[in-house]
């Protein structure tokens, strides 16, 4: 039974009364948020916004159920609302929402979309290959966040000042779409964009003043009501309209390879995105509620939403920062909490979608642009480049490219991954080598630090601070046979190997002929601190043998010890003999 619950979590929520209790408040708060701004993001995706609705609830409720996280809200977000719009528009030419016509291809595309997107989270889930989530490093999510917010701000500009916006979906958006916008601010529909100012100026002073309210949920009453007493759509202005009552209907999504092969690249990157953003989140509530976060389990539920979502008419889902927070505060204690927002969606459907019909869509442009403010922060580009030049150039590449691809998202985010990887790769082919002296205290420290330490002509000490693996075997190669020619009555090489972390067969093969080389010329080559995994290399490949056990020590003190014994105890570099080898010291300027 316990092994089932670990592949069914759902099984192990506590559904006591008072848990119980505290879902339903949660979850109805929750779907008090998550309406409105399914409607916004499904605009933003490129779909009439009562497809936002289908979104909000069968892949909430799936999502929950086999997701390893009690407080994940999992529906609609910006980021890959907007890259649905861009992955389908190239496709087929336009968006259902700026061309009604194209609703008949764009609509089931979206709901292939979401099947791939499944498909794809669950293959990585139930084969444990979570881990690939690891390719898209922190700063490259931190530069596409930065970027993705603010094209998603940008392109509800032209829905708050209430005129067109030029060009298709796949036009180069800042040059083409924004830029156009700005060339008709003198167009501006004046109610339309009193409207929008009313509803952001409500949300953001409740968030303000008073966070506990449901800001969105008041800024959308508000102006539904007022627009419907002005009359607003008599004035010229644009709101959602009639809703379709009811459920949406089962429909298998279209197939054919040819679609497989159009969309699957946008679908595994807006996988890895999405679940990005849910396992982060979800992360960060299990610090706070103690609970166990399994990234695996995690991907098999998303996935499993989305495929089902993708048989009623939804398109990708994903994690919510901002619904899961306010689950969260809610007070939500499992899954259940998920549950019950989806039935209150689905009550919408059945029996309240005429009350949105006045909502103006200024004012899910308004929510939209309030959304995506919390996720600009520049600082945190900032301070990947403090930690690391290169996290940090890697973040402000993915920005800048995010920014000019858009709205290609995915490409900007392919820029800035691959960089990443080139860089980490790049830092690993040239690790640190340091040449080592003896000090006072007995211990090896860097003679670039400390150029004054005593060192013995007979004898090289080095330290190599990383993997020795194909990528950096001829660097270590070239390191080694400098140090040689520098020091030309050297007999012995020693390499302290504390910082080694693996070996693969490219290093293990330079290791082999550097070893034949430096016999050759009368030159033993001794290794010390190996860790077990490259000890292991060394012992499958016979490579042991070559080098010899006796050229093998634990740590750096017992193979210079052996070494002076070999050359009769002499030698200026702090002679030390087996029996008196200094303690090492383990404070911070020891180790330096």
């Amino acid at each position: 039974m316990e092994k089932i619950k670990q592949y069914i979590p759902f099984l192990q929520w506590q559904l006591t009364g008072e848990n119980i209790r505290a879902d339903l408040i949660a979850g109805i708060t929750v779907a008090l948020v998550l309406i409105p701004q399914s409607m916004a993001y499904a605009q933003l995706a490129g779909l009439p916004a009562y497809y936002g609705l289908y979104i909000a609830f069968m892949p909430v409720i799936i999502a929950a159920l086999f997701g390893s996280s009690k407080q994940l809200a999992t529906g609609p977000v910006a980021v890959v609302s907007i890259m649905t719009a861009t992955a389908l528009a190239t496709v087929v030419g336009g968006t259902a929402q700026s061309n009604p016509e194209l609703a008949s291809q764009y609509i089931p595309l979206a709901m292939f979309l979401a099947l791939l997107v499944g498909l794809f989270q669950l293959f990585l889930g139930v084969f444990k290959l979570g881990v690939i989530v690891n390719f898209l490093s922190h700063p490259v999510i931190v530069g596409f966040t930065n970027a993705a917010a603010m094209v998603i701000g940008l392109s509800q500009l032209s829905k708050i000042f209430g005129v067109a916006m030029p060009g298709a979906a796949s036009d180069p958006f800042i040059s083409v779409r924004v830029w156009g916008v700005l060339q008709q601010l003198d167009e501006t529909h004046l109610p339309t964009f009193i409207m929008g100012a009313c509803a952001f100026a409500i949300m953001w002073s409740l968030k303000k003043y008073y966070p506990k309210l449901p800001g969105v949920l008041i800024a959308v009453v508000v102006t539904t009501v007022t627009s419907w007493a002005i009359g607003f759509k008599e004035m010229g202005g644009a709101v959602v309209g009639d809703i379709p009552a009811g459920l949406p209907g089962f429909e298998v999504p279209p197939f054919s390879f040819e679609l497989v092969g159009q969309l699957l690249p946008s679908a595994m990157i807006i996988a890895l995105v999405g679940f990005m953003e849910a396992i982060s989140i979800a992360k960060a509530m299990a610090a706070k509620t103690k609970d166990r976060i399994d990234p695996n389990q995690e991907l098999i539920g998303q996935g499993l939403g989305n495929i089902a979502g993708s048989f009623f008419q939804a398109y990708p889902a994903s994690g919510s920062f901002s619904r899961s927070a306010v689950n969260l505060g809610a007070g939500a204690k499992t899954g259940m909490s998920s549950v019950f927002t989806g039935a209150v969606v689905v009550i919408t459907l059945l029996f309240l979608t005429p009350l949105l019909y006045h909502l103006p869509k200024a004012v899910l442009a308004a929510v939209i642009i309030m959304a995506v403010i919390g996720l600009i922060n520049f600082s945190a580009i900032k301070h990947a480049w403090r930690a690391c030049k290169h996290d940090g150039a890697a973040s402000l590449v993915t920005f800048i490219a995010t920014l000019g691809f858009a709205p290609h998202l995915d490409q900007g985010i392919m820029v800035g991954a691959g960089l990443a990887i080139g860089l980490y790769l790049y830092r690993t082919m040239s690790p640190r080598v340091a040449h080592l002296g003896r000090y006072e205290d007995g211990t090896l420290r860097d003679l670039e630090v400390h150029p004054d330490l005593p060192t013995d002509e007979k004898i090289i000490v080095v330290r190599f601070d990383g993997s020795l693996y194909f990528a950096n075997v001829s660097f270590f190669e070239d390191t080694i046979l400098a140090a040689v020619a520098d020091k030309p009555n050297a007999k012995y090489i020693l390499v302290v190997g504390d910082g080694i972390n693996q070996l693969d067969a490219s290093g293990e093969e330079v290791l082999h002929h550097l070893n034949q080389r430096l016999k050759d010329h009368d030159i033993s080559l001794i290794l010390s601190g190996l860790k077990r995994q490259v000890l292991k290399v060394m012992r499958d490949t016979h490579l042991l043998e070559h080098i010899g056990q006796e050229n093998i020590f634990a740590t750096e003190d017992m193979a210079l010890a052996d070494i002076y014994k070999r050359m009769g105890g002499e030698g200026a570099f702090c002679p030390l003999s087996p029996d008196n080898v200094p303690a090492r010291r383990k404070d911070d300027e020891a180790l330096a």
